[in-house]
C-alpha cells in the first residue's frame, strides 16, 4: 500500500534551493532505494527525491547530498535507510479499499476457511504491505462477521510492512472516525469502538491481527501456508522481474487453491502468471500443482 510520494510542483522559497541533487548522487540514491526496498525510481523522480530528502539532510546537518550518501554508508546506515524509504514514499490506504476484493473474500474464501476450522486446521491470512493496518482490520472484520466465534479459533492475520511508523499506528488501532465510514455500518458498529472523533479496533480484531516488520524483497521468516494473501498497490513500484519473483514466492506460501488479491492496476505477467488462475478483477487462485 505504500506509494511513491509526489513532490510539490515547485519548492517553497528557502527550502530546497540550497541543496543541489547531482545526477551522480541521484543515481546513487536510486540504486540504494532499489537494493533496499525494490522500488524502481525513474529519472522523472529526480525533483521528487530532492524535495523529499531535504529534511533528512537537515536532520544530519548535511551540507550536500554527497554528505548524505556518506551517512547512508556510516554507522547509522540501517536506521537511516528506513528513514530514506519513508521519506520518498507515502502510504495510501483506507478501510474497505477496492470493495470487490472483500466481497469475493467473504463469499468465496471465507467458506473455505470455515471448512478448515471445522477440520481443526489453522487458518493464516497475510496482508503484505499493510500500511497502517486498515486493510488487515477490514479483512478481520469481514472474517469475524462471517464466522461466529472466529476470534477464539486458530486464525491469525499477519500484517507486514517495511515502515515501522505505519506498523505503530496499526498496533494502536486508532483511526479518524470519518475514514471508517467506508466500512459497512454493521462491521463498524460491531467490531470497532467509537472514541470521540476516532474509531478504535476492538479486542476481537486485535486478537486475530499480528503486525510485523518485513521487507518484501528480503528473506521471509514465515514457514506456514496462507489461505489468502493480499498484496495490493505495492508491486507497481517494482520492476517486472522483481514482480515475477514475488508472485512466485507468494504462490509457494499459499495453500493449494489459495487466493491472491492484487491492486487495481496490477496484473500477472510472464511465466509467473501460469501459477494462478484469474477469478475476477485482480483476484487470482493458485493453480493446481503450482
Amino acid at each position: 500500500m505504500t506509494a511513491l510520494a509526489r513532490a510539490p510542483a515547485r519548492p517553497a522559497s528557502g527550502t530546497t534551493e540550497q541543496f543541489v541533487l547531482s545526477e551522480r548522487a541521484f543515481e546513487a540514491i536510486r540504486t540504494i532505494v532499489h537494493e533496499t526496498a525494490g522500488i524502481s525510481l525513474s529519472t522523472s523522480k529526480h525533483d521528487l527525491v530532492r524535495a523529499r530528502l531535504v529534511k533528512r539532510l537537515r536532520a544530519h546537518a548535511c551540507r550536500s547530498f554527497e554528505d548524505y550518501l556518506v551517512v547512508l554508508k556510516g554507522p547509522d546506515a540501517d536506521t537511516e535507510l528506513g528513514e530514506l524509504i519513508r521519506a520518498i514514499t507515502t502510504n495510501v490506504t483506507h478501510f474497505n479499499r477496492e470493495p470487490h476484493h472483500f466481497v469475493h473474500f467473504r463469499d468465496v474464501t471465507v467458506p473455505v476457511i470455515k471448512q478448515a476450522l471445522d477440520a481443526n486446521k489453522p487458518v493464516r491470512i497475510w496482508s503484505a504491505g499493510c500500511s497502517d493496518g486498515r486493510e488487515a482490520y477490514t479483512i478481520a472484520s469481514f472474517l469475524l462477521e462471517a464466522i461466529p466465534g472466529a476470534a477464539s479459533r486458530n486464525i491469525r492475520i499477519l500484517a507486514t510492512d517495511i515502515d515501522t511508523n505505519m506498523l505503530r499506528i496499526g498496533l494502536e488501532g486508532r483511526y479518524p472516525r470519518g475514514d471508517a465510514s467506508k466500512l459497512p455500518p454493521e462491521l463498524l458498529d460491531r467490531w470497532f469502538e467509537k472514541d470521540g472523533d476516532s474509531v478504535v479496533a476492538g479486542d476481537a480484531l486485535r486478537k486475530v491481527v499480528a503486525f510485523r516488520e518485513l521487507n518484501l524483497i528480503a528473506n521471509w521468516p514465515m514457514r506456514q501456508s496462507y489461505h489468502a494473501i493480499f498484496c495490493r498497490n505495492v508491486m507497481i513500484y517494482f520492476a517486472q522481474d522483481l514482480q515475477a519473483e514475488l508472485i512466485t514466492r507468494f504462490s509457494s506460501h499459499l495453500i493449494p487453491n489459495g487466493y491472491l488479491y492484487l491492486g487495481h492496476s496490477e496484473r500477472l505477467h510472464g511465466p509467473a502468471a501460469k501459477l494462478f488462475k484469474p477469478q475476477g478483477v485482480t483476484v487470482y487462485q493458485k493453480s493446481a500443482g503450482a
